[in-house]
């Protein structure tokens, strides 16, 4: 059996999927946050282009890719599919794990599957400047690789606490000419409010988003990218399945279970989305969701709407939430600290269509360092997330003694995260508890929706 399994580039998949048309049920309208009144296209139009959100709602099942999305994608697409026969033995286990690397793009993980067809798209609407928020900094330099490529202006607000922790990501956005700006920042009222309020604060996705908003609704040039959430931030990475689905083919093997981490589920949606569709063909596959035990929104959150920043600009949508002003610890899985869920994940969850486990971080290093040390790839702090998972799934069916196929996505490495391996080397890395009393009075501010 193959270690890896490559694709051809004439395999690269030509149509993204569109899980919509196949969701069980319709889905809860996106509100406008000032009106409670459904969103309409000209809500925005200020800070998304009419093609994005065309594909925001189609319900069209398959959606040509570009072909010069296509071309760029080639420098790193399709990415290998790896047998884990080294892990396999190290854990003793009957399971047979593949786990499809995304690390291979420039960026070094899977966010360029929506960063360069967004650049794209608003290239195309003339747009000069794309502001953004990042946490760990995965998604604000895959925009920045995009923008740099389509000639775009990038504005990046990172979360403070990311942004100290992971120096190298600022680097690398640098190098690719994007302004990086750690929020809350002095630059939008958003951020001033914030630091007016709280001087100290960390940051979080939530207010990063708030900035980033703000920043492109107030410049007439500029529009607003998000790596994650959205349905057509979904829609895009869904190249990681359908290539998984092939290389799998190539395998003669079909997965028992998907696993991914998820924070605000594009890196789920792309791997486990082309699998849960094969359900329809009587295809019983489990879907597994990994967060962070401190910050658990499909495991202990509310299904509910609520809005998508802290600073209430942001369409409200249907999602599991912990509520939008919630402030997660500063966990070195700067990519997982979202208070909310994509509203598609979140509706497949609460349809009990897939399956959400969270883990606290040190077990989740402690994977990181078992897989690194046998497979020779090191995680992503996020990414490692999803290798607990699928250790333990191993695990479990060698208590059983039964043959299990494993499949998970090894969303990108962990080569700028050296920082957080220190800590966890050194035993200073913290496990944080669920903050039950915070989330409780952040759930006590959802938006009062009929």
């Amino acid at each position: 059996m193959d270690t890896k399994i490559i694709l051809p580039e004439n395999q690269l998949p030509k149509q993204w999927y569109n899980i919509i048309p196949d969701m069980p049920g319709p889905l809860a309208p996106v509100l406008n946050p000032q009106t409670l009144k459904p969103v309409t296209p000209d809500d925005l139009l200020a800070i998304v282009p009419m093609a994005l959100i065309e594909q925001e709602v189609s319900t069209q099942r398959w959606i040509d890719i570009p072909e010069k999305v296509r071309e760029i994608y080639k420098l790193w697409r399709p990415s290998p599919l790896y047998r884990a026969h080294n892990l396999e033995k190290a854990l003793g286990t009957p399971a047979k794990i593949y786990y499809k690397y995304e690390g291979v793009s420039p960026a070094g993980s899977h966010k360029p599957n929506s960063a360069i067809p967004q650049a794209y798209y608003n290239k195309q609407a003339g747009i000069k400047r794309l502001a953004t928020e990042t946490g760990a900094g995965q998604w604000g330099s895959s925009l920045a690789l995009a923008c740099s490529m389509f000639g775009l202006e990038c504005t990046v607000y990172m979360v403070k606490v990311s942004c100290t922790q992971k120096p190298y990501r600022k680097s690398m956005m640098q190098l690719w000419g994007a302004n990086v700006i750690p929020s809350p920042s002095m630059e939008t009222n958003a951020g001033r409010a914030i630091l007016a309020r709280d001087p100290g604060n960390p940051g979080s996705l939530g207010i990063a988003i708030s900035e980033a908003v703000e920043d492109a609704a107030t410049h007439a040039d500029t529009n607003y990218a998000l790596g994650s959430v959205l349905n057509h931030v979904c829609l895009h990475q869904t190249v990681i399945g359908q290539e998984a689905k092939e290389q799998m083919k190539i395998a003669g093997d079909y997965p028992d279970v998907v696993i991914a981490c998820c924070g605000g589920g594009s890196n789920f949606a792309g791997l486990a989305f082309p699998f849960i569709a094969d359900r329809a063909n009587g295809k019983q596959v489990r879907c597994v969701a990994v967060e962070p035990a401190s910050c658990p929104t499909l495991t202990k959150g509310v299904y509910a709407f609520d809005y998508g920043d802290t600073a209430k600009m942001a369409p409200i949508s249907m999602m599991y939430t912990l509520g939008h002003d919630f402030m997660p610890p500063g966990i070195h899985a700067g990519g997982l600290r979202y208070h909310g869920e994509s509203a598609l994940v979140s509706q497949l969850y609460h349809a009990g269509q897939i399956e959400a486990v969270s883990y606290k971080q040190n077990a989740c290093f402690d994977a990181a360092i078992l897989f690194s040390r046998n497979e020779g790839i090191v995680p992503a702090p996020e990414s490692s997330h999803a290798v607990r998972g699928a250790i333990d799934e191993a695990l479990r069916a060698k208590e059983e003694g039964k043959e299990k196929t494993i499949l998970f996505c090894l969303s990108g490495h962990g080569q700028l995260d050296m920082g957080a391996y220190d800590a966890y080397l050194s035993g200073s890395l913290e496990d944080y508890e669920y903050p039950e009393e915070n989330i409780r009075q952040s759930l006590a501010n959802l938006p009062k929706v009929d």
